[in-house]
């Protein structure tokens, strides 16, 4: 099992917009720019393997894109070089992380110093929901899918267990960023489910034109 005082407090950090990744979940990438090339041969020199994986956001009045406050390191577990030179990976959830500063150098990438204290619980054991209606969170799912005409074998999201089911459908659907970014920094599994429906409802009643009218 993981350890937060076994990580190291300088990683490579990749702001991908709309890119959620949380704890003991798995995000395939693509990567094929030179400089996320370059961090990838990096970070597989290191014994932890860790990439961190944080949402972009702007700055007002400039075109400098800052970095959010919490992002998720995930450790590489899997990748293929294709013909061309370009990498498929996967990327496994370890735990999430505060941002403290960027770290300028000689890197054609970003990266942080991070502080991984406070997500203990990332590191731990699947967690659990035990508030959680199946029935009704179902009923919202479904209507969400077909508002957004989008497909899925509905007997193994229904056989999926509370964790797999909530933090993959929070990766998968397709919400803003800042909505992403909401479901990364929830405190709990709970949190995160909660906040799931809440936004699922939310682009049911029309998001915020209806609102608006």
């Amino acid at each position: 099992m993981a350890r937060i005082k076994d990580f190291p407090d300088l990683i490579p950090v990749f702001p991908l917009p709309g890119a959620l990744l949380l704890p003991r979940a798995r995000l395939p990438l693509h990567i094929f720019e030179p400089r996320y090339l370059a961090m990838l041969d990096d970070c597989m020199k290191t014994p932890q393997r860790l990439i961190g994986m944080i949402q972009p956001r702007s700055v007002p009045q400039s075109d400098e894109k800052a970095l959010h406050s919490i992002g998720c390191a995930g450790r590489l577990t899997a990748f293929s070089e294709t013909e061309d030179g370009r990498y498929m990976i996967t990327l496994t959830g370890i735990s999430r992380f505060r941002l403290r500063q960027e770290v300028s150098g000689f890197t054609p990438y970003r990266r942080a110093e991070v502080n991984w204290e406070g997500f203990e619980r990332d590191c731990g054991d699947d967690e659990q929901d035990s508030g959680f209606d199946r029935d009704k969170f179902f009923d919202v799912l479904k209507r969400f899918f077909t508002i957004h005409g989008l497909s899925t074998d509905w007997d193994s999201l229904t056989e999926a267990d509370d964790e797999l089911l909530i933090n993959s459908l929070s990766m998968l659907c397709p919400l803003e960023p800042d909505d992403k970014q909401a479901l990364l920094e929830a405190p709990s599994l709970t949190t995160r489910r909660e906040t799931l429906v809440t936004l699922m409802e939310f682009a049911l009643r029309g998001g915020p034109d209806e609102a608006m009218q």
